[in-house]
């Protein structure tokens, strides 16, 4: 019989091929440095697509704006203030009292959501068919009112004292959808409350500047005849002689209006927020729904010098509440009344910015200095 002997060897001599632990850590640190360089650019990456998201969010919304426009000669009213919210029943001009979000909702494939409560009783009382309606209206969250790069597409929090509407049920669960872009309100803020200065004032409802009218009795009676108050008269007229921008209580603005031209004035853009406040409702510029009437959470402003875009930041709040501002990190998409979207520099000079928000001071504005 014939014996085979193994030959004797490690397994690199046998042909087998093996790391050794050197080998293997140099392995490891090679693809944690690839990993490290590959990282940044996916994230890059989503980013890019988070922005262009954003960018047709402000595109749909500023179509919208100019389809209204062309159907009723004018865009968006500003509503009546924070108190209230859009009423089927109520139009597209001075008597509606939700925000300018409110009313592009035909415009944006969202009818169904617009009617919610037409024709139903009482003009939106606290638990009365309608006013159900109107909360239930409150609490449907749409993408398109959502930057990506900044939250997720859900029900935010209500939570400050007083924040109900006049003319819809008491929240039961404190929760409503909200909106990261805004409308031009110009560079003098006019709360709709300020109207107590003019000749005529009404009541506000809460007794708060940014609440609005007490009842639509004092927008418009008899009720349903078309025909505006004393009161009404009053305030919208002392109101729109001094407002600069596109939207703001009562606000009626046409093409014509806007004597800078269309593609040298803002129409609506992101709006800035406090990152602490991305979920809680605290900040003062983010604590109502989306579909209310004008205030700082559907309406924001180009004061010079302090109101100019901002990048989100953590800790930093005040007056920047009612700037725009946006969750990118290298500018704030706005878009203009021709319907045309930019990437705003927070760099741009705070006075250009101020006459980009102003729609008739009659400054002409090199496009290269945004």
């Amino acid at each position: 019989m014939r014996v085979v002997r193994r030959k004797k060897g490690s397994y690199r001599e046998r042909g087998f091929a093996a790391f050794t632990l050197v080998e293997l850590l140099v392995v490891i640190t090679i693809i944690a440095i690839l990993i490290a360089l590959l990282l940044p650019a996916v994230q890059s990456a989503r980013e890019a697509a988070r922005q262009t998201q954003c960018r047709n969010n402000l595109k749909q919304l500023a179509l919208g704006c100019l389809n209204h426009e062309q159907q009723h000669r004018h865009f968006p009213t500003g509503g009546w203030g924070f108190a209230w919210t859009g009423d089927a029943d109520r139009g597209f001009d001075w008597r509606q009292p939700g925000g300018w979000l409110y009313n592009i909702l035909p415009y944006i494939e969202q009818q169904t959501l617009h009617d919610m409560g037409s024709g139903l009783s009482g003009w939106g009382q606290p638990n009365t068919p309608k006013g159900d309606a109107h909360l239930q209206r409150a609490t449907v969250p749409l993408a398109m009112f959502y930057c990506p790069s900044r939250r997720a597409v859900t029900l935010y929090p209500w939570v400050y004292p007083g924040t109900t509407f006049v003319n819809a049920t008491s929240p039961r669960d404190k929760v409503v959808s909200r909106s990261d872009y805004a409308g031009n309100d110009g560079t003098v803020y006019i709360p709709p409350g300020g109207a107590a200065y003019a000749p005529i004032p009404w009541q506000t409802a809460p007794p708060n500047a940014d609440a609005g009218p007490i009842s639509p009795d004092e927008v418009e009676y008899p009720p349903g005849s078309g025909l505006k108050t004393a009161k009404a008269v009053s305030v919208f007229s002392w109101i729109g002689k001094q407002a600069t921008g596109i939207f703001y209580c009562g606000s009626m603005t046409t093409m014509s209006d806007i004597s800078d031209g269309s593609s040298n004035t803002y129409l609506i853009g992101e709006k800035y927020i406090n990152p602490d406040w991305y979920l809680t409702g605290m900040s003062p510029g983010d604590n109502e729904s989306s579909l209310s009437g004008d205030n700082a959470d559907i309406g924001r402003w180009c004061r010079y010098p302090d109101q100019y875009p901002y990048p989100d930041t953590p800790g930093f709040a005040g007056q920047v509440e009612y700037s725009f501002g946006s969750a990118h990190l290298n500018g704030c998409h706005m878009a203009f009344c021709d319907g045309s979207v930019q990437m705003i520099s927070y760099s741009i000079e705070p006075l250009i910015h101020s006459y980009l928000g102003n729609r008739k001071d009659g400054q002409v504005i090199d496009a290269k200095k945004y």
